[in-house]
């Protein structure tokens, strides 16, 4: 990979989205000892998009020769942009932004130079001179009333204030009531009451109670990834401190926090030195189907095998670009790398060694999936999904039909449908009997970043429920498809900002989903409405049910993962 400078490469970045019309999806960010770091001012963003973003920079220092050589005739233009407005701001917003600020730097040019500036101080007081005394009465009474409004907002917060500590103060009384009552019951701190849902679309959503979450600290950087196990109590987390954590969760209600120094935490080091590497640092992770091996995709290319007991099983290294994605194949004896060296990797995991490695798309693999323990899917920022075999030397289907980066790709519980969404704002539905789409979803207005299929229809354990898609986006909405139809259900509108995950419930009721406004909201599918909320302290990067679908986790940018029991 080329060594290149931060002001280099964010100049990259400028030359990039303002040459594209600032339409892409891609990220500015800061480059810290040749490595990525996942920081915007900030506000953290998932390392796949960071790294996607690097490999297409790279690609367009390549094309424009030395950059070092011109950076005296940069676009002066870059100067006037944040990070963030590149990722919050449409390309009108951004015109609009760099417009102001030229309009307010030619004032400040004007207001130094000294002949202009006494022609304008000149004009100043002449205006001045010309204003009524009715006109500055005005103005004292403007003043006047806005300090009066200023009084009243501040009265209106100290009230706020005062309420808002009150009611803190009942919710904490009643949290303890709840756990005394139910000891003093039971002989146990397990509560099973139902939980309340609202049937008035009106109504606010039910914020959880601090004595229904557990606080797990002891990551020191942003965590990108978390997953249950499919057995026990374990539950992984993957973090820019280049170490995973497998944490025992116990059952019954939530304690307020779990410290890093307790013996229900496993730490699994992906550095040997003293110090964190960058390099390491954990994007994706994946538990085997009956729960013994957990994977982990890191930066430096590299995937690891452990076990639930925190042992390094095996290192499987042949990848040149960050792992991207991680899958095991059901019965366990396959897993499934894609990485941003455009290829995917089939590893035995009984030899310890690659299977085969798939070199078919032009662009970083950005998604896999199995379709069964043979075959699977993988996409990639070419615009391309493919479908593969083990054994067989080229693709078995291609899919053709998005106009841009395909984020991300999910078989459906049956295997026959495979669901794609990507940066051209829809989804679509492939069936491997056609060439073309069988549905294109376009309800979005922004990039779709993920999408979820339902555990219901048939072939799942709830089948005599509707088959259906959440597609989720950076327009901040989720939204429910009707798969048979290819229509849109509803739309859920709760987030103030992108969404970067969504998992439905083990019994397909209820959809849990994360955004960069700090939320983690559940929604109840059937009603399409928020029953629960819980607001956190920085970005949620993924959401995750347990087996049982009475706890969920999230994981967040200030480093924290978060379980919330959820009692139906």
């Amino acid at each position: 990979m080329i060594s290149i400078t931060s002001a280099e490469l964010n100049y990259l970045v400028f030359r990039y989205l303002h040459e594209s019309g600032f339409t892409h999806s891609a990220f500015a960010f800061g480059y810290e000892g040749g490595i990525n770091k996942s920081a915007i001012d900030g506000n953290l963003v998932p390392p796949g998009a960071l790294v996607r973003f690097v490999q297409k920079g790279i690609q367009y220092l390549e094309l424009e020769a030395d950059l070092s050589s011109t950076s005296g005739d940069m676009d002066d233009d870059f100067s006037f942009l944040q990070p963030l407005d590149l990722i919050t701001k449409d390309p009108y917003e951004l015109q609009k932004i760099i417009k102001a600020k030229k309009e307010n730097m030619q004032k400040d040019r004007f207001e130094e130079n000294g002949k202009h500036h006494n022609e304008y101080n000149q004009e100043n007081e002449r205006e001045h001179a010309q204003e009524t005394e009715k006109e500055k009465k005005g103005r004292e009474k403007e003043q006047e009333q806005d300090k009066e409004r200023i009084e009243k907002d501040r009265e209106r917060e100290k009230g706020k204030d005062k309420e808002k500590a009150q009611q803190d103060h009942f919710n904490r009384e009643k949290c303890e009531d709840k756990v005394i009552t139910e000891y003093e019951e039971n002989g146990t701190f397990g509560g099973t009451e139902p939980m309340d849902i609202s049937t008035s679309s009106t109504s606010l959503p039910c914020d959880i109670s601090s004595c229904d979450v557990t606080i797990l600290e002891g990551h020191t950087s942003e965590v990108f990834a978390c997953a249950w196990s499919p057995s026990g109590s374990l539950l992984a987390s993957g973090s820019g401190d280049s170490s995973a954590r497998i944490w025992t969760i116990v059952d019954g209600p939530s304690s307020s926090s779990a410290q890093n120094g307790s013996a229900n935490v496993v730490v699994l080091k992906h550095f040997r030195g003293r110090t964190n590497e960058k390099s390491k640092d954990v994007t994706t992770l994946d538990w085997s189907g009956d729960g013994t091996l957990l994977a982990t995709g890191s930066y430096d290319g590299q995937a690891r095998i452990w076990s639930r007991d925190g042992e390094l099983r095996s290192t499987l290294n042949k990848h040149k670009g960050p792992i991207f994605s991680l899958k095991w194949n059901k019965k366990g004896d396959y897993l499934l790398s894609g990485s941003v060296d455009k290829t995917a990797i089939v590893w035995d995991i009984k030899t310890g060694e690659w299977k085969q490695q798939f070199e078919f798309h032009s662009g970083p693999t950005l998604d896999v999936d199995w379709r069964n323990n043979l075959s699977f899917a993988t996409c990639s920022t070419d615009s391309t999904i493919n479908v593969c075999k083990v054994g067989e030397n080229r693709p078995i289907k291609t899919f053709s039909g998005h106009q841009g980066e395909v984020n991300a790709i999910k078989w459906d519980p049956t295997g026959s449908l495979l669901a794609s969404c990507s940066d051209d704002y829809t989804a679509k539905i492939w069936s491997m009997k056609q060439d073309k789409y069988l549905h294109d979803l376009k309800e979005h207005i922004k990039e779709i970043y993920t999408i979820r299929w339902s555990p219901t229809g048939p072939g799942t354990n709830n089948p005599n429920q509707q088959l259906l898609l959440a597609s989720a986006s950076f327009d901040s909405t989720i939204k429910l498809w009707d798969v048979e139809l290819g229509r849109l259900i509803s739309s859920l509108n709760g987030h103030r900002d992108p969404v970067y995950s969504v998992a439905f419930s083990p019994n397909g009721e209820y959809l849990a989903s994360g955004s960069m406004d700090k939320c983690m909201h559940i929604w109840s599918v059937k009603e399409a409405k928020i029953v629960k909320t819980y607001t956190g302290n920085g970005g949620i990067f993924e959401v995750c049910w347990n087996k049982e679908g009475d706890k969920v986790a999230a994981c967040f940018a200030n480093n924290i993962v978060c379980v919330l029991d959820f009692r139906m």
